[in-house]
C-alpha cells in the first residue's frame, strides 16, 4: 500500500463522521510507519474532521502508528483507545486534545444518509407543528 492510497483510505473512513461533539480545534499528525510510510493530518475545526497529506507543525499531538491500524480506526474496526493501550498507537502531545478524538463517532456513508434523514423528519415534523399552531392562533385572532 503507498502512502496516497494510505492517506486516501483514511480519508474515506473519515468522510462520514460525526465530530460534533467536537467544540474545540484538535490537529494531530500522523506519522504512518512501516508500508505507506510518511505524514498527514487530522483536524477537527467546527466540528468538521479534515484529512490532509501533509505534516502539520503547530500541532496538538503526534500518532505514531501503522497503516492498517490507522485505517481500522478510521473505519471504526477498532477504538482509538483500544489502539492506544495495546500499543498499536502511540501518541503524544497534548493529551487533553487528542482524548477529545475519542469523542468522534464514526459511520458509514448509509449510516449517516439515515442521520441525516432522521434530522431532517424531526426538522419536518417541528415545522409542521409550528405552521399549525401559528395557523390555530390565527385563527383565534381573526375569529374563523
Amino acid at each position: 500500500m503507498t502512502y496516497e492510497e494510505v492517506v486516501l483510505k483514511v480519508r474515506e473512513g473519515f468522510e462520514y463522521a460525526d465530530a460534533r461533539s467536537i467544540f474545540e480545534h484538535v490537529a494531530v499528525q500522523v506519522n504512518i510507519e512501516g508500508e505507506g510510510s510518511g505524514a498527514f493530518y487530522i483536524e477537527v475545526a467546527d466540528r468538521k474532521i479534515c484529512v490532509e497529506p501533509y505534516d502539520y507543525v503547530d500541532r496538538d499531538g503526534l500518532f505514531m502508528v501503522d497503516a492498517r491500524t490507522m485505517i481500522a480506526i478510521s473505519e471504526g474496526e477498532l477504538a482509538m483507545e483500544d489502539a492506544i493501550k495495546s500499543g498499536a498507537l502511540r501518541v503524544q502531545g497534548n493529551m487533553t486534545k487528542i482524548a477529545m478524538l475519542t469523542k468522534i463517532k464514526i459511520k458509514n456513508k448509509a449510516a449517516a444518509e439515515t442521520s441525516k434523514g432522521a434530522e431532517g423528519n424531526a426538522v419536518s415534523k417541528v415545522t409542521k407543528t409550528v405552521t399549525d399552531i401559528a395557523a390555530a392562533v390565527l385563527s383565534k385572532i381573526s375569529g374563523k
